[in-house]
Parts: structure tokens; sequence; C-alpha cells
């Protein structure tokens, strides 16, 4: 079961139709398929190495002077598109480098691979950290998954025309 941190502003409450889809605990990756009728396709439009903010190391749970130290992560920025020619959900994946370990290397080489692939193939749910906000591009959720002993965050912004869709059903 996540630990859920809700929304920072009181006057602002997702939609309705939004809310199953940010607070999901198994793969967002396969329920936009289902949505989309097809498989989802993953449009990267940014991958490599980048310092941990601030605020990333506190919802990895870093603490004290670990919060002063330079940590790099490997980031992997996406768009995710189902059946629309605009993309649906606006994602970004952060992993320290030392949690590149072991099993988890591979996701240091997902390229076009949706995430969900790789890290619901054998579980359903994944322990997990959440926290549902509402951002310029949209609603956003962040999580902070342990996959394997390794921690790491996932954002992923639902886009207007994904909430329309939502909405025209």
């Amino acid at each position: 079961m996540p630990n859920y941190y809700p929304v920072q502003s009181t006057d602002t409450l997702p939609p309705s139709e939004l809310i199953s889809w940010l607070d999901t605990n198994g793969s967002l990756t396969a329920m936009l398929e289902v949505k989309a009728g097809k498989p989802l396709q993953v449009r990267r439009s940014f991958e490599g190495y980048r310092l941990l903010s601030l605020a990333q190391k506190r919802q990895l749970g870093l603490q004290g002077s670990a919060l002063n130290r330079p940590l790099l992560a490997w980031v992997r920025e996406a768009q995710l598109y189902g059946n629309d020619e605009l993309p649906w959900v606006w994602a970004q994946s952060v992993f320290p480098l030392n949690s590149l370990r072991g099993r988890a290397r591979r996701l240091q080489q997902l390229k076009g691979t949706p995430i969900g692939y790789v890290l619901f193939k054998r579980c359903r749910t994944l322990p997990n950290q959440r926290r549902i906000c509402h951002t310029d591009k949209g609603w956003q959720r962040q999580t902070r998954y342990d996959w394997y002993g390794r921690k790491f965050l996932i954002s992923e912004t639902f886009l207007p025309q994904f909430c329309q869709k939502l909405l025209d059903i």
C-alpha cells in the first residue's frame, strides 16, 4: 500500500475521472495501453546524467549532510503517446547512480521501452510513496519506488489532451 501525500492546495482537486489514474498502485503503462487499445509509444526528449535537486534528494529520503552533497542521477524524460497524435503523459524517471546496480542496471538502458514493462514484469504493485500535485502542465503524480531495494523517482504528468479524452467518454 502506498504512502499517499495529497494535493498541496485545498483550492484545487483533480477531476473525478482522473483520480483512479493518479492513484493506481499498478502499472500506469498497462492502464494507458488498455485505454489506447495498442502499445504505448515512448518518445524521449532527454536521457542522460543530471545532478539531483534538493527536492529530489528529500523525496528519496536523504537526510542531514547527504542533502548538501552533489548526487548524480540517470534521468529520462519522455512523452507517452496512446492512440492520438498528441502525447497523453509527460514522464520523468530519476535513477540515482547508486541505485543502478544489479537488476536495476536495466533501467539505464530503457531507450524507448515503457518503464512499466520492466518494473511490473514480476509484481503487480511495488512499495512506493506518492505525492499528487497540480503543475502548469497538468495533474502530476510523483512516486518514489523501492524496486529490489533500490529507490528512484518517477513523475508522470497527465496532459490536457488525455484529460479531455477521459471527459469525452
